[in-house]
């Protein structure tokens, strides 16, 4: 009888750390796909933004037009890629969103060049609200890599490797860095020549 008892406690101990280790998964696949959305909000205020400030330089920097041209087609590209995007694609939104990213660089360089229009109120707000959003966007993206690597390393440990498959995980792509540019460490010259 003593037996039985112990077997009894044991299969409620196994069920329990089973379960446990199903309703972790299911819990942070929830966390993991919730950073994914809080990406997804930051990244649409973005795209918002880029036509209101194009829109604002349109005509004194006529001459620039494929600098705009550039930052438009990398937007619409963006927000076509990020439309289906998902954190198993993840890697190909941030090259998506890479490529906006030194787009809007070049633009924001030649923008700096004409006093005229950095003088306007409108362009200065728009280009605030430009960086205090890719500042948002950093932030989003951090915290998606912090829960998609909980996520991605408790779905390799036991004994939640054993209800991976029952709970539907799947590793989580981190966002990485796709351009170059965005690798490559600022030059800084402070010599007065």
């Amino acid at each position: 009888m003593t037996g039985l008892i112990v077997v009894g406690v044991i299969a409620v101990i196994l069920v329990f750390v089973l379960v446990s280790a199903y309703n972790r998964l299911i819990s942070l696949k929830g966390q993991t796909q919730n950073a994914w959305k809080q990406i997804d909000v930051q990244l649409k205020r973005r795209h918002d933004l880029i036509p209101n400030l194009i829109n604002s330089v349109k005509g004194a920097m006529e001459f620039e037009r494929e600098t705009m041209e550039a930052v438009i087609s990398a937007r619409n590209s963006a927000v076509k890629v990020a439309a289906t995007a998902t954190p198993e694609t993840a890697s190909q939104l941030a090259a998506a969103e890479g490529t906006l990213t030194t787009a809007l660089n070049r633009f924001m360089a030649v923008v700096e060049a004409y006093p005229d229009l950095k003088a306007t109120g409108n362009i200065s707000q728009l280009q605030e609200e430009l960086s205090s959003t890719e500042n948002k966007v950093a932030f989003a993206r951090q915290a998606y890599n912090d829960t998609a690597t909980v996520y991605n390393v408790t779905q390799q440990q036991f004994p939640t490797v054993l209800m991976a498959g029952m709970a539907g995980a799947a590793p989580a792509q981190l966002w990485e860095i796709t351009e170059e540019a965005d690798r490559a460490v600022p030059t800084v010259n402070l010599s007065f020549h």
